[in-house]
C-alpha cells in the first residue's frame, strides 16, 4: 500500500475516515467519508440486481416498438407513403430516435436509466457527525432500501436481536412421540395458554373421571335407587351420592380434602376406602405435578435475561494501534447480580474447504477479552467486550467496503449464575453487518456524582456511540502500513496508549 494514503497532518481530518484509493492515486491526501463509502458500495450492489433484472424489459421494449414501426405505416389517398410518429414518451431514453443499438450502447442506456433512478432520492441516511443513538438497524437505511433484494440478503439472521432463534426444523421423524417422552419440558416450553390449558384439563379429566367410578359404584350397590333411599334401615357406600351431580362434588371434595361433612363414605363397602385412598394419591401427584410446571416457567433463567443488555450496534475502532470490534454489555439489576458471567461470540459465514466443500452454516470462535482479563466479567457496571482483529481473527481481512456487502453474523452469548435462585442463565443477542458501525466509539456512561456519593450509570446513553478517526482498510493492510511508516505521526498516535 502506498504512503500517499495517509496525510502528515492529523489535524484537517476531524470527521473523515482515511481510505486507500487503488483506482486513482493522488500526490495529496485522499479523504472519503464512511457515509459515502455506503452509498457507493450499496449503489454499485443495487446497479448489478437492477440492471440483470430490468436488461430483458429494456430489449423486449425496443424490439417489439421497431417491429410495431413497419405495421404503422400507412397511405394516404395518392398513394404516397406517410410515417406516422410515434410517441417518443413511451420509451425510455428516446429509443426510438436510435436506428439500431449495440450491446455497448445498450448497456449504456440501462446503466444511465438505472443510476438516475437510484440517485433520486438518497438512499442512505447519512448519519450525524456527533453522538448517534440507534432505535433499530433500521436507522441506517432510507425506506425505499427496506424492500430492496441487495438489504432482505442482508437481513437473514440465526439468532434475533433479543435472543430468540430464527431456525425452524423439519422433517423430523417421530418427532411427537420424542417430546411426549419429555413431556416436563415439553410442558415447560410451550406458552403459557397451552401450560394453563394443560392443568385445567388435568384437574377436570380427574375430576370426572373418579366422579364416574363413585356413581358405578353406588349404582352397582344400589344408592341410587329411590326405595334405598327411602329406607332409613339402608346403609349406602357413600353417604349423599345418589346421582352423577353429587358423584362430582363427592369426586372434588376427596381430591382437595375439602370436607364439607355431608358426604363421607361408610365402612359398607371396602372398595370405596381404597378408591378414596387411590384418588387422594392420584390428586396429589397432579396438583404437585402442575405446582411445579407453574414454579418451573415463573422461575426460568431465561426471564432473568431480560434485565441483561446487549447495545443495539457493535464498532469498529483503533484500540492502541489495533483495529477491534467492540459490543456493550451490561445488567440493570443493582442487588442480585450475575456470578461467574462469561462472553463468547461467534462468527457464522459460509466457508469452502480445500476440497471444494461449501460448510454452510461454519462457526468461527471470536477470541475477546475485557480490560485486562480474557472473557471473565464483573458486571458491576456496564462493560465493553472487545475483540482485537490480529492475524488469529476471521476478520482480518475485511475492510470498511467489504463489510457492507459481506454475509455473516455474529452472535454474541453473556452467561452466567443468578445469585438469587443459582439457576444459569444465558443471554444471546447477534448482529448483522449492517449493525456494525465503522469508526464510532460508545460513549462512556459511569460518572461520580459527588452530591450522593455514588457511581451512576445513565443507561440513556447505553446504545450511543461517537464518530472517531480509524482507518478504513483491513487490519491485514493496517499492519502492513503500519511496519511500512513506524515513523507516522498518525501511526504513532494511535499506537501509543493513553
Amino acid at each position: 500500500m502506498d504512503e500517499r494514503l495517509l496525510p502528515e497532518k492529523t489535524h484537517h481530518y476531524s470527521k473523515n475516515l482515511i481510505v486507500a484509493s487503488k483506482d486513482k492515486p493522488c500526490d495529496k491526501p485522499h479523504f472519503k467519508s464512511y457515509d459515502d463509502l455506503i452509498n457507493e458500495a450499496l449503489l454499485e450492489s443495487n446497479i448489478q440486481h437492477a440492471k440483470s433484472k430490468s436488461e430483458n424489459t429494456l430489449l423486449a421494449q425496443y424490439r417489439h416498438k421497431r417491429a410495431s414501426r413497419a405495421e404503422e405505416e400507412l397511405f394516404d389517398d395518392n398513394g404516397s407513403e406517410e410515417r406516422i410518429p410515434i410517441d417518443e414518451t413511451e420509451l425510455t431514453h428516446d429509443l426510438m430516435d436510435v436506428e439500431e443499438l449495440n450491446g455497448d450502447e445498450l448497456n449504456a442506456v440501462i446503466e444511465r436509466q438505472i443510476v438516475e433512478t437510484l440517485l433520486s432520492p438518497p438512499i442512505i441516511v447519512r448519519a450525524p457527525s456527533q453522538s448517534s443513538s440507534i432505535n433499530t438497524s433500521f436507522n441506517y437505511h432510507h425506506r425505499k432500501l427496506r424492500g430492496s433484494p441487495f438489504y432482505r440478503k442482508l437481513k437473514k439472521r440465526a439468532i434475533d436481536k433479543n435472543g430468540t432463534g430464527n431456525i425452524i426444523q423439519i422433517n423430523i421423524s417421530k418427532r411427537r412421540r420424542a417430546f411426549l417422552q419429555d413431556i416436563f419440558t415439553t410442558l415447560v416450553d410451550i406458552q403459557w395458554r397451552w401450560t394453563m390449558l394443560v392443568c385445567s384439563m388435568g384437574f377436570l379429566l380427574s375430576w370426572i373421571g373418579f366422579a364416574c367410578i363413585w356413581w358405578l359404584l353406588a349404582y352397582t350397590h344400589g344408592d341410587v335407587l329411590s326405595e334405598n333411599q327411602n329406607n332409613p334401615q339402608f346403609v349406602p357406600c357413600v353417604i349423599g351420592v345418589n346421582s352423577f351431580a353429587s358423584s362430582l362434588l363427592f369426586s372434588i371434595e376427596t381430591q382437595h380434602t375439602i370436607g364439607y361433612g355431608s358426604r363421607s363414605t361408610t365402612t359398607e363397602c371396602p372398595e370405596a376406602i381404597w378408591l378414596m385412598c387411590v384418588q387422594s394419591i392420584v390428586g396429589t401427584i397432579i396438583q404437585a405435578f402442575m405446582t411445579g410446571l407453574v414454579f418451573a416457567k415463573v422461575a426460568r433463567p431465561k426471564q432473568r435475561t431480560q434485565t441483561l443488555l446487549f447495545s443495539r450496534t457493535a464498532v469498529i475502532n483503533q484500540r492502541d494501534g489495533h483495529l477491534c470490534l467492540m459490543f456493550r454489555v451490561g445488567d440493570m439489576r443493582e442487588k442480585s447480580h450475575i456470578i461467574g458471567a462469561s462472553v463468547k461470540a461467534y462468527l457464522v459465514k459460509a466457508r469452502t474447504t480445500a476440497e471444494g466443500e461449501v460448510l454452510n452454516p461454519f462457526l468461527s470462535e471470536l477470541k475477546l477479552h475485557i480490560d485486562q482479563y480474557d472473557s471473565d466479567i464483573f458486571l458491576l457496571w456496564p462493560t465493553i467486550v472487545v475483540h482485537r482483529i490480529d492475524e488469529e481473527s476471521p476478520l482480518y481481512d475485511m475492510a470498511a467496503k467489504k463489510l457492507l456487502t459481506e454475509k455473516f453474523e455474529i452472535i454474541a452469548i453473556l452467561e452466567g449464575t443468578t445469585e438469587s435462585t443459582g439457576q444459569t442463565t444465558q443471554a444471546k443477542t447477534s448482529y448483522l453487518p449492517s449493525e456494525i458501525l465503522w469508526g464510532h466509539r460508545f460513549e462512556p456512561l459511569v460518572r461520580y456524582n459527588r452530591e450522593k456519593v455514588a457511581y451512576e450509570v445513565d443507561y440513556a446513553l447505553f446504545h450511543n456511540t461517537n464518530q472517531v478517526d480509524t482507518p478504513l482498510c483491513s487490519a491485514r493492510e493496517l499492519e502492513t502500513l503500519t511496519q511500512k511508516l513506524p515513523r507516522s505521526p498518525i501511526l504513532s498516535r494511535a499506537r501509543s496508549p493513553r
